[in-house]
């Protein structure tokens, strides 16, 4: 297998601060000035990363060449579009490389919205990882057909009763997590690629006894660009819920299998 290129840009050389928000754009134009905006003005303290997968529509040069951030907005440019969880990863790579403590992890077509990312921060406080939920008292969708709503209501049930997960919003991709629970997840090992990456690290996180709050949020639906959901993406999801499940009753936990891993490695040294 070839290895992976990507390339880093910024502005400026960057004073590292404790917080990030990663930021995932294929054919964002429409909504990633605007959004880099709203998030700036949302978390004062924070940098932004855009992992950008070489979108053909400039999305990366908008945000390279937007002299509003050159101070605080970074961009990661990968070769081509390898899905979510790939996107991720290399963004969470990044961060932890380059010293954060806090990264927060939202997508860019204003379906999360920007002023709940200090709700989700604070919840840090007391929490390993804070998810923007849309399923529990005070969160909602906006803008949906019945048959979404109906699909993504069956998909987190799916979740929690083959997982055995108590989140109520497990497939969110609106989530902070302290940098040090982000490593203890392993989640540059996650396998996962499309909106599964959600639910992988859920379950892995549930599986590891990690303290998990869920703050409400409103989700609503693009108005600019187009879905990058495909039928594909949620096989996927499908398919692998039910094969870690079979693994776990066939081999044990995640938790259990890592912990069996760190102590052989324990016993190596």
């Amino acid at each position: 297998m070839r290895a992976r290129q990507h390339s880093y840009e910024a502005c400026s050389n960057p004073e590292i601060m404790n917080t990030v928000i990663v930021i995932p754009t294929y054919n964002e134009a429409e909504n990633i000035v605007p959004l880099l905006d709203a998030v700036l003005s949302a978390t004062p303290g924070a940098d932004i990363l855009v992992v950008d997968d070489s979108s053909p529509d400039g999305t990366g040069q908008l945000v390279r060449h937007h002299w509003e951030f050159m101070e605080r907005v970074f961009l990661l440019k990968r070769a081509e579009k390898e899905g979510l969880g790939a996107a991720y990863r290399a963004g969470f790579g990044w961060a932890l490389d380059n010293g954060y403590t806090e990264l927060v992890q939202m997508d860019a077509d204003f379906s999360h919205p920007p002023e709940r990312i200090p709700a989700l921060l604070a919840a840090l406080d007391h929490a390993d990882i804070a998810i923007g939920s849309r399923y529990v008292p005070g969160g909602g969708v906006v803008n949906w057909p019945w048959t979404r709503k109906l699909i993504s209501r069956a998909g987190n049930l799916y979740v929690r009763l083959i997982l055995g997960v108590g989140v109520h919003d497990a497939t969110a991709g609106f989530r902070a997590f302290r940098a040090s629970e982000l490593m203890r997840l392993g989640v540059l090992d996650a396998t996962s690629n499309g909106y599964c990456f959600q639910i992988e690290n859920t379950w892995r996180a549930s599986r590891l006894g990690m303290h998990i709050v869920e703050v409400p949020i409103t989700f609503a639906d693009r108005t600019a660009g187009s879905s990058k959901m495909t039928g594909s993406i949620v096989h996927e999801a499908l398919l692998r819920v039910l094969t870690w499940r079979i693994k776990e009753l066939l081999h044990g936990s995640f938790a259990t299998r890592s912990a069996a891993k760190g102590n052989h490695h324990d016993a190596a040294a």
